[in-house]
């Protein structure tokens, strides 16, 4: 076997040190190499990046401002593009050395590598320390300041309450439509949104047009131009106009517009409230749609609303047979709640009270599918009522129902005035100008403008939350939340009112809780005597209880205003 001899390394001393190596063009070891030459040089070791706290992003050169979470890849370019001289080695590694959160650092390494000598490349690790600086970004420096808005939306109906505003409220939410909104203010009959771009306010126009009937047009003011460059600076003003039509009123159509509208009888209630009206007769089940667009070609009132609701008690009822939908025509005789009173404690004995003429009232309703004797149920009493409309006058008198049923009630159930396990989400707004300063009801929800009746505000919210719970098809429009402390929820009582509450946070929300106070017994006696009272009361068996799988675990912080700590404005 013949053994190769291997080739002989000719080496070389260190320059420096001596150290034996292998001849390159410096005659220098890697220490000594390292020693004399910086590779790092020209690169800084410490550098700066901006951060907004209002929004959570990261100034990115040379204009633009990034949400990036920390120990990102967008980060971590961020940082990159800040170190100068970069360019002139070649980056082989780079990322995050762990700091606390807190601690205003950031700090990267990197692995660079750079030809020092002829065929000599040289490889290099170190690190770069970043100091946060917190600042404020152009877009929340415009919105800390005031009258900086480039769009406004003005959205008005004339009516005298705000459940619609209510319900939109929580479209808005749940669809996400505010989240390009610089505030919302309310004003009388309405709200203000106000907004940076003006492709965000008419993108709120559009939504607004798609889940309620409206009607709208713009204005624009010139505010500054430069003849030069031949731009000019506009602010754009929308206003929309919401139907002064809601659910549950009965609505007196024109004649000739019911013609129109498939022959349908002029007097009608409106069943549900969309992108159009939903207007239903009780007595046919016959329903028609009304458009915006036809609404406002010619516009009628509604003759009453919910406030003018009367309970009545039904006596009997009996399908006729023709059904549509979730609804049944039936035939029912009702009473007004308490017309029939026992005479001197004899049974059988019946008297009527004072003023009334006609104590039972024959009529054909729409609720057949869900009323049954001894139940309670809403409708307008025509008999009794004076309108002043003359499409109402022009009907013929024997063609108009005594009486015009609504929704069934339920009162045992509102009597025992349980907590409900649900809450929703609220926007956070201003007030309008010439609000009560430092009142705690100004601010807030919907309907807590200083200066307006508290108890109808307080009234208005309660509709709104038993329609809520009553209404599976307006339920399902809506997102609700599982209630943290059922405890200190919505009661059923009309004095029953909401507590707002605000989250902590920059991206806070307002929290609507409602109490049961306002009306309740002080002490002692009267609070034993209405327990008792409610435990001899059976509640009915079919109340639209909400489920627990129809509430949403998570409840989402993200909406409009700053959070400054956790307050409660108790009514």
């Amino acid at each position: 076997m013949e053994i190769v001899a291997a080739t002989p390394v000719h080496r070389v001393l260190c320059a420096d040190c001596g150290t034996p190596i292998e001849p390159n063009s410096a005659n220098l070891c890697i220490a000594c190499l390292r020693n004399s030459v910086d590779i790092t040089e020209g690169i800084p070791k410490q550098s700066t990046v901006s951060f907004c706290r209002n929004c959570d992003r990261f100034f990115s050169p040379p204009q633009t401002w990034t949400i990036a979470q920390l120990e990102s890849r967008e980060l971590l370019a961020i940082c990159l593009k800040k170190l100068k001289g970069l360019n002139k080695v070649r980056l082989i590694d780079a990322g995050f050395i762990w700091t606390e959160p807190h601690s205003k650092r950031i700090k990267v390494k990197l692995t660079i590598q750079k030809e020092v000598f002829t065929s000599t490349v040289l490889q290099q690790i170190f690190q770069v320390e970043y100091l946060v600086q917190h600042t404020q970004c152009p877009d929340c420096a415009k919105l800390a300041a005031k009258n900086t808005w480039k769009a406004l939306v003005q959205v008005r109906q004339k009516v005298p309450h705000k459940r619609t505003f209510l319900f939109l409220e929580q479209l808005i939410l749940k669809h996400g439509a505010q989240k390009d909104t610089i505030s919302v203010k309310e004003v009388k009959d309405g709200l203000d949104f106000f907004y940076a771009q003006r492709s965000h306010a008419i993108k709120m126009v559009e939504f607004l047009a798609g889940v309620v009937p409206v009607r709208s047009k713009s204005s624009e003011q010139l505010l500054s131009t430069d003849t030069h460059t031949n731009t000019a600076n506009y602010k754009f003003t929308y206003s929309v106009e919401i139907i002064p039509i809601c659910k549950d009123d009965l609505v007196c159509l024109p004649l000739k517009q019911a013609r129109a509208l498939s022959n349908v009888s002029p007097l009608t209630i409106c069943a549900r409230v969309g992108n159009a009206l939903h207007l239903l007769d009780p007595a046919t089940l016959q329903s028609v749609d009304v458009s915006a667009t036809v609404y406002w070609r010619a516009p009628f009132d509604s003759l009453a609303s919910v406030t003018d609701l009367v309970e009545f008690t039904v006596l009997d009822i009996e399908p006729s047979g023709p059904t549509r939908g979730k609804w049944v025509l039936a035939d029912a005789q009702v009473a007004m709640s308490g017309a029939f009173r026992s005479a001197g404690g004899i049974e059988d004995s019946m008297e009527f009270d004072e003023g009334t003429v006609d104590q039972i009232y024959h009529t054909r309703t729409h609720l057949g599918g869900i009323l049954q004797p001894g139940d309670t149920v809403l409708g307008y009493h025509l008999s009794r009522a004076n309108f002043n409309s003359d499409d109402f006058a022009a009907l013929l008198t024997d063609r108009i129902p005594d009486v015009v049923l609504v929704k069934k009630a339920y009162p045992n159930r509102r009597k025992k005035n349980k907590t409900r396990n649900w809450r929703l989400r609220s926007m956070a707004k201003e007030v309008e100008e010439g609000a009560v300063a430092g009142d705690p009801t100004a601010r807030g929800v919907v309907g807590r403008m200083g200066g307006r009746d508290q108890r109808k505000v307080e009234e208005d919210y309660e509709l709104f939350l038993r329609d809520l719970e009553e209404d599976t098809e307006m339920r399902a429009a809506v997102n609700l939340y599982k209630a943290q402390n059922p405890g200190m929820n919505a009661g059923s009582g009309l004095a029953g009112g909401k507590t707002r509450r605000k989250a902590k946070g920059q991206h806070s929300m307002d929290v609507d809780e409602a109490q049961t106070h306002g009306g309740q017994p002080e002490a002692g006696t009267q609070n034993s005597d209405m327990v008792a009272g409610e435990e001899d009361v059976h509640e009915e068996a079919d109340f639209p209880d909400i489920k627990l799988d129809e509430l949403l675990e998570n409840f989402d912080e993200m909406t409009l205003g700053e959070g400054e700590g956790e307050e409660a404005d108790h009514e």
